[in-house]
């Protein structure tokens, strides 16, 4: 399982920055204008409104469980998204899931 979320962690960077910056090449680096058009008609509006919720969500997992590397995992969010880094805590999760079970010698 580690190694899928460490998959869905490349995935969720190379995608979404394929769109970021086909979008800036187009349309520059503007930052109001990209904030624009995240809420450009409904669809798109409702995409970010569901994403940003989600980020607020794993925002609040992260305090309450008082996540190890807590800023990565929100820096992460804030510059690539959700889609980078809820698979990467999921991945160090994993990581230290195999290290607990290994018997001690």
């Amino acid at each position: 399982m580690k190694m899928f979320f460490l998959a869905c962690t490349i995935l969720g960077t190379v995608i979404p920055y394929a769109f970021f910056l086909d979008y800036f090449a187009d349309e520059g680096i503007v930052i109001t204008s990209f904030v624009g058009a995240l809420f450009a008609n409904g669809a798109a509006g409702g995409f970010t409104a569901d994403l940003l919720v989600s980020s607020f969500v794993f925002w609040g997992y992260l305090f309450w469980r008082q996540a190890d590397r807590i800023w990565l995992f929100i820096l992460l969010n804030l510059t690539i998204g959700l889609s980078c880094a809820l698979p990467l805590y999921f991945y160090f999760q994993a990581a230290f899931e195999e290290t607990r079970e290994l018997p001690s010698r």
